[in-house]
This record gives structure tokens, C-alpha cells and sequence, in this order.
């Protein structure tokens, strides 16, 4: 089988009559525990997935970017001297990582490349935050700037692309995971200080991402929302963000908090809880208790936070039906995507066949089951 790096690789040489100067990839993200706590100052538990996005490039030393996109069938060009917002496309995220990095202060230069990438779009595994990340460092190497590259400052800078030029209000993580990803480990974040602490994977489990191939809709006025009803409950409690209530604390003053905002607020403060005992139990080589503490969340995101729909809460009811499953959770920010099991690692096979048959069954749709590895977040080849 072609690997992306053989794909980009060889259409380069192909397109451009030579071999490329530099590769570059980033990765997508399954987030094993940890949601919509992100923009709430929190904590979260990703892990950085074998899927990922590759650029193979040549600086031009001009201003000019041309990048042959494969999953397209498209070209992107740019000139870094003279662009403005567009449409909504692929080319609008190379135009908003230019845009933050010469904000910066960056002298970066354009490069001819070929982009591929196996992330899928749209199923909450992070494509557009390994997209980011990739170009930025396409950008840093073929401006020769790539001694300037920081992991934690690209991650806030693609963020700062995604929110102001894309107009998406997302939180910190995706781009810091696919920035900072360790291979072998999920990466704890704390998204107030950025602190990272590389966590393993229980030795006896395996991750699998549970693809239902229904794809978010009306997801951003629903985020938004979401975000306003939490800084309102933060409001309440006199704190910069939720992550700063405990559960007492919760306990004692949500009478005063509407219904809506309460459920709201009650899924953030208990599921910064379930990452830090998360924690523990990765610390332990506890899979039994990781996978619990997976299933309560996903209650919490169904019933408090109400951001599954029926595909998500049908596989995720599936998943944990299985003897091998010892935890299932929607993953990403919901209202479709993916979810995400952790199966004893010796009956991986039989979990796959049983929940793709199941789910089948059970839905319209039929389920796409990727087994995940620990991998490294973005990265330079030669």
C-alpha cells in the first residue's frame, strides 16, 4: 500500500521535474477523555493518531504559494504580498496560517508543493487543526525559520488562524496535540498554562475510533452557544473560567443557576474531574477504570451537555455491550463524528466485526473502525 509520503513524494517529482526539498506532516487527534472543558480553561487527554496530513515542498524564495492538493483533485495559490478573506475551502486556511505568522512578525516565503493527508473531514478527529499545523511548518522550513519553531506558540498561532481568520471558536487542543503529540503516549494538556504530561496507554488495551459517518451540522451556532451558556455559569461563581468551581463548590451554589445552564456547567466541572482521575488510572495501567470513567462521560455529554445525536449514542451503546470493551465515549465536539472505545487488545478483531455488523443493523449508516497508534505530532522529514 502507497504511503502518503510516497504519494506526495512521487506527484511532486511528477508536477515539479524534481525531488522536494523538504517533507513536513501533522497529525489528527482522537481525544480520549476530556470534552468541551478546552475553552472552559481545563484540562483534556488527547492522543495524537497515525493519521495525518503530509506536505513534500521547494521554496521558491517569492512570494508565490502553489500547493497541489490530492484529496482535492485542486490547486491553492497565493501571493503572500496580496490576499484577502474568501470563502470557506482549504485555500482559506493556508491564507489565515500566512496571515498569523506575518502578523507574528515572520518573514515567510512561499514554496511549490503537493499536500495529502488520511484525516478524515468532518468525523472530529482534528483534519483542519493537522492542516494548520503542517502549513505552518511548510512555511517555517521554506522561509528558513524552522530553528524558531515552537510547538506550544505554533499551536496558539494556528489557533489564532482558526478563530479570527476561519471565525471558528475553538479551543486550544486540537492544535496543541497535533503540535505536540509524543509517540507511544497520550499528552495531558492543562489549557490554561499549556503544561503537558505524557501519559501510556493502558499496556492491555487498545484505542479504536468508531467513525458513525454522520457529519456535524448546525455544530457552530450549537458551540457557540455552548460556550456562552459556560462563561455565564462562570459569571455566576465569581471565576475567570469553570475550570476553577470544584464539585463542592458546585453542589453548593447551582440552585441559584438556571436549569439549562446548570446541566451546562454540572458536565464541565465533572468531566474536568474524569481527566484528572484519568490520569491516575493511566498512571496505574488501569484500563477498568479508564474505560469506566469514559462511559460516565459520555452520560455527561448525552445527558448534561446534549451534544450526542442518535448515531453517536447507538455505537457508543453498542461498543460497551461488547465483553472486550471496557469504555466508550463520543469524542470530539458532537452532534456526529466519532466515538471512541478502549477494547482489550486481544479481541480486537472480534469487537471490529461485532460493532460494524451491529451498527449496521441498527442505523442507516454503516460504521468506518480505525484501530489507533500513539503517534508524534508535527514534524520535519528528510
Amino acid at each position: 500500500m502507497t504511503t502518503l509520503r510516497e504519494r506526495v513524494t512521487q506527484t511532486f517529482k511528477e508536477t515539479f521535474g524534481d525531488t522536494p526539498f523538504e517533507l513536513v506532516s501533522a497529525p489528527g487527534r482522537v481525544n480520549l477523555i476530556g470534552e468541551h472543558t478546552d475553552y472552559n480553561d481545563g484540562f483534556v487527554l488527547p492522543m495524537a493518531i497515525d493519521r495525518e496530513v503530509w506536505i513534500a515542498f521547494v521554496p521558491t524564495h517569492t512570494p508565490s504559494v502553489r500547493i497541489i492538493s490530492l484529496d482535492l483533485e485542486d490547486e491553492i495559490r497565493l501571493s503572500l504580498d496580496d490576499y484577502a478573506k474568501g470563502e470557506e475551502s482549504a485555500t482559506e486556511y493556508v491564507k489565515g496560517i500566512a496571515w498569523v505568522l506575518q502578523q507574528q512578525g515572520y518573514a515567510i516565503q512561499g514554496f511549490n508543493a503537493v499536500m495529502a493527508g488520511n484525516v478524515p473531514i468532518g468525523a472530529g478527529l482534528s483534519s483542519s487543526a493537522a492542516l494548520e499545523l503542517a502549513i505552518a511548518y511548510a512555511f517555517m522550513v521554506a522561509s528558513n525559520l524552522q530553528q524558531e519553531w515552537d510547538a506550544s506558540q505554533m499551536a496558539l498561532l494556528a489557533q489564532k488562524a482558526e478563530n479570527e481568520w476561519l471565525g471558528v471558536k475553538t479551543g486550544i487542543m486540537d492544535q496543541m496535540i497535533s503540535a505536540s503529540g509524543k509517540e507511544g503516549s497520550a499528552l495531558l494538556i492543562d489549557c490554561r498554562s499549556l503544561d503537558t504530561e505524557a501519559l501510556p496507554v493502558p499496556d492491555n488495551a487498545a484505542v479504536i475510533v468508531l467513525d458513525t459517518n454522520t457529519r456535524r451540522q448546525l455544530v457552530t451556532s450549537a458551540y457557540n452557544e455552548r460556550r456562552q451558556q459556560c462563561e455565564a455559569a462562570a459569571n455566576y461563581f465569581g471565576v475567570p473560567a469553570l475550570r476553577d468551581v470544584s464539585i463542592d463548590e458546585f453542589e453548593a451554589g447551582k440552585a441559584g443557576l438556571d436549569a439549562l445552564t446548570r446541566k451546562r456547567a454540572k458536565h464541565v466541572i465533572t468531566e474536568n474531574d474524569r481527566v484528572l482521575q484519568a490520569k491516575n488510572a493511566m498512571l496505574a495501567n488501569d484500563a477498568t477504570t479508564l474505560g469506566t470513567l469514559f462511559n460516565a462521560s459520555h452520560a455527561s455529554l448525552r445527558d448534561d451537555f446534549e451534544v450526542t445525536n442518535d448515531a453517536l449514542d447507538t455505537i457508543v451503546a453498542i461498543a460497551q455491550a461488547h465483553p472486550a470493551c471496557f469504555g466508550a465515549r463520543m469524542t470530539g465536539a458532537g452532534f456526529g463524528g466519532c466515538a471512541v472505545a478502549l477494547v482489550d487488545n486481544t479481541q480486537v478483531d472480534d469487537f471490529t466485526a461485532q460493532v460494524s455488523e451491529k451498527y449496521a443493523q441498527q442505523t442507516p449508516q454503516k460504521a468506518t473502525i480505525y484501530v489507533t497508534k500513539p503517534s508524534e505530532g508535527a514534524s520535519v522529514h528528510q
